[in-house]
């Protein structure tokens, strides 16, 4: 059997796959059964910046103040208290789960701004939870905001949350930057250990017959993973942080292709919410048997090995496998 020990944000993994927040880690005894089944590390699912808010009374406030001018704004936050558990009880969650299972286990809190985070953040790491992921979701909507201050807000935010508390930092974010490499090389300047690729943009319908806006989610599926892969590969050795591939990841085929572009770990969901926890050891028996296969010893020895560190001109390297993939098209229809 190969070693799928590893490490992640300076913490000692089983193996490198990871559970990502999502409704699985709402009750202890499922993320126990996470665990039971081999999984490497768990991400609590998150604490979000607008249920902060609305405990503070702030929530209330803006909503009020533009509901006499449209009345349509009173349904564009959901009833907060139906998707978490409430900013005390979320804290008793986390401690209940660190002390119920061996493997970390990492706090989440999602947002875009500084507000409360540092606050926050600093109660997460009483609970004793080994690392925090910062899930950086905004969508800029102001012609006036340039993107280099939608950069500056996140590095502000990273640094001012890794500068308040002790444990490690991974700051997950979207792929709509201006500069990625540039963005997460100041992340890791701001004191962020790793970054996780990519936070997936949950893209509306719109309802005809209705007028209205259908936010439904969706599961990723394995052609997901070509967008964070890519840029994995990009990064990988470049950037002063690990990286965790987010999105896609349904098979130890597609686990292995993250580890090869240079992901530390890969972080998975949508494939056990579909097929049962039971995909973890199936997922880690597929990686197994390909590094035997191939005479990998351990994960650590095959990372990156599918990286561009070693290309001398990553730019031309990128534009030349642009132009390869348009040619394809010519060999199956011209």
């Amino acid at each position: 059997m190969a070693k799928l020990n590893t490490s992640y944000l300076g913490l000692e993994l089983a193996n490198p796959l990871i559970a990502s927040a999502s409704p699985l880690t709402r009750k202890v005894e499922h993320v126990q059964k996470l665990a039971d089944a081999g999984i490497g590390a768990v991400v609590v699912y998150s604490l979000f910046e607008e249920q902060l808010r609305h405990e503070s009374q702030e929530m209330d406030h803006f909503l009020a103040r533009g509901s006499g001018m449209h009345p349509e704004a009173l349904d564009y936050f959901p009833n907060l208290g139906n998707y978490n558990l409430g900013t005390e009880k979320y804290l008793d969650h986390l401690a209940a789960i660190r002390k119920a299972v061996s493997v970390p286990v990492i706090g989440s809190l999602n947002g875009y701004t500084r507000g409360g985070w540092t606050e926050w953040s600093r109660r997460i790491e009483a609970t004793g939870v080994d690392a925090l992921e910062l899930n950086i979701y905004q969508m800029p909507t102001e012609t006036d905001l340039a993107g280099a201050q939608v950069d500056e807000m996140v590095v502000d935010l990273v640094a001012d949350v890794c500068s308040r508390i002790g444990i490690p930092v991974a700051v997950k974010l979207s792929p709509f930057y201006s500069s990625i490499p540039n963005l997460v090389r100041r992340l890791g300047m701001a004191g962020a250990k790793g970054v996780v690729l990519f936070n997936r943009f949950l893209q509306p319908d719109i309802d005809p017959e209705n007028l209205a806006v259908n936010p439904a989610a969706s599961l990723s599926t394995s052609e997901d993973l070509r967008l964070p892969l890519r840029w994995t590969a990009i990064l990988a050795g470049r950037v002063p942080l690990e990286i965790a591939l987010s999105g896609g990841i349904h098979s130890g085929r597609d686990l292995l292709k993250s580890l090869l572009a240079g992901a530390q770990v890969g972080q998975v969901a949508s494939t056990l919410l579909q097929n049962g926890i039971g995909q973890i050891p199936s997922i880690l028996k597929d990686l197994d048997t390909w590094m035997l296969e191939h005479e990998y010893d351990s994960v650590d020895q095959m990372r990156g090995s599918m990286s561009q560190r070693h290309v001398a001109d990553p730019r031309a390297f990128e534009r030349a496998q642009y132009m390869r993939a348009l040619s394809s098209l010519d060999d199956k229809f011209v």
